[in-house]
């Protein structure tokens, strides 16, 4: 599936790193929500 623009975007699963702990969520999880999605691939590599 491909994301597009004006369209409701995939449902998927990541591992996350909330308050702490390392996570997995669901993009389904905040169906009816506003949510902003920060990918930042620098973190966690070892440059």
């Amino acid at each position: 599936m491909t994301a597009r623009v004006g369209k409701p975007a995939p449902d998927f699963e990541a591992k996350a790193y909330v308050k702490g702990d390392v996570t997995t969520v669901k993009l389904a999880d905040y169906r009816g929500q506003w949510v902003l999605l920060y990918f930042y691939p620098g973190d966690f590599t070892f440059v």
